[in-house]
């Protein structure tokens, strides 16, 4: 995290004298860069929800699996951890949204 966090500003930067080479006819904006940021946030926000939903689901099913009895607290588990998971998802798409209409 740390190396993607440091790789972030040289790139900016890169984007910048891109578009400033491009002259006015083309290149790249502070708009375009803004709304760049606000796809990759959603899509590597996305990443992790999607991974422990899986995660959660097939390790919930391995458990009915072993022990159809245990199902009631099998399942409410499940379904919290669900909401917790995707409530991450949820929390990239407000700072996507953010990044792309109010900064």
């Amino acid at each position: 995290m740390d190396v993607l966090l440091a790789l972030i500003p040289p790139a900016i930067d890169a984007m910048r004298m891109a578009s400033q080479e491009a002259g006015a006819g083309g290149g790249i904006t502070d708009a375009g860069i803004k709304f760049l940021a606000a796809g990759l946030v959603m899509g590597i926000g996305a990443i992790g929800p999607s991974l422990a939903i899986g995660n959660l689901v097939g390790r919930a099913l391995d458990a009915l699996g072993r022990n159809p009895e245990a199902q009631p607290a099998i399942q409410t588990n499940m379904i919290l951890g669900l909401a917790f998971a995707e409530a991450i998802g949820i929390y990239a798409l407000v700072v996507a949204v953010m990044i792309g209409f109010v900064f």
